[in-house]
């Protein structure tokens, strides 16, 4: 059993020198995600959602100020962004960055050989890689292009979801994974994160805005993120709720 325990976590953004004086985004969350649990994290613009997403996975740009993140017990703010990875957390970005002059091929083999200490004999890796590349509909000839280079919004996610399937992480974070992606992507994409759970029995916090990916990956709890914090928890019933009438009166409660 993993578990990954968020406790009155508060952050912001990084001061510099030309932004010396930032404002708090974070504002205690705090939020436990256990092995095979899907919680789902719903929110408006601007209330901090992927900015938890990146905080858990390290992003530089952000500052925690106070509370604690372990996995299993281990302090993961003390943890790097690699020994986060190798700890088994997973971050698939809303953004996925591009990264030319890297194949696809080799970015997977060197990141599963990061987590997993040793790099997977060759044989066996790349019918690990076909098989799953073949589950999300997934062109192979995508393995030789450059890293997301070229790639549409959809082919991007999928090679999120590819890495996830192939790296096999304790606890993933989907940073709106659901953005940009036609019927068909969506529920190619929905099928690997299913997958995931059902064959690694992992633990998923799912960012989104809209109800219809919930149609395809079902939450086991609904939170409601409004300025910087968890203003609510349900059932997926909530975010049919959410659904049918917006944000408005928790963004009161907030405001009160």
């Amino acid at each position: 059993m993993t578990i990954l325990e968020i406790k009155d976590l508060t952050a912001r953004v990084a001061a510099t020198e030309d932004n010396p004086e930032t404002v708090e985004i974070l504002k205690g969350v705090t939020l436990t995600i256990e092995s095979g649990q899907t919680h789902a994290i719903m929110g408006p613009n601007g209330s901090g959602k992927s900015t938890l997403a990146y905080v858990i996975a390290g992003h530089p740009k952000y500052e925690v100020t106070g509370g604690t993140i372990t996995l299993d017990g281990e302090d993961v703010l003390e943890m790097e962004v690699d020994e986060r990875a190798r700890a088994g957390l997973f971050l698939a970005m809303q953004y996925p960055t591009e990264i030319p002059g890297v194949s696809t091929a080799n970015f997977l083999r060197t990141a599963a050989t990061a987590v997993r200490g040793e790099a997977p004999k060759l044989r066996h890796w790349v019918k690990e890689v076909k098989e799953a590349m073949s589950d999300l509909e997934f062109d192979p000839a995508f393995a030789e292009r450059s890293v997301n280079e070229g790639f549409s919004g959809g082919e991007k996610k999928r090679h999120e979801i590819l890495q996830l399937d192939l790296l096999k992480p304790k606890i993933a974070v989907l940073d709106e994974t659901d953005s940009g992606l036609d019927v068909d992507a969506l529920r190619i994409v929905s099928e690997g994160v299913n997958r995931y759970k059902a064959e690694e029995n992992g633990g998923i916090l799912l960012i989104t805005h809209y109800t219809r990916i919930l149609n395809y990956i079902k939450p086991d709890t609904v939170h409601v993120f409004v300025d910087g914090r968890v203003a609510a928890s349900g059932g997926a019933e909530l975010a049919d709720e959410l659904e049918a009438n917006g944000y408005e009166k928790y963004l009161t409660a907030a405001n009160a």
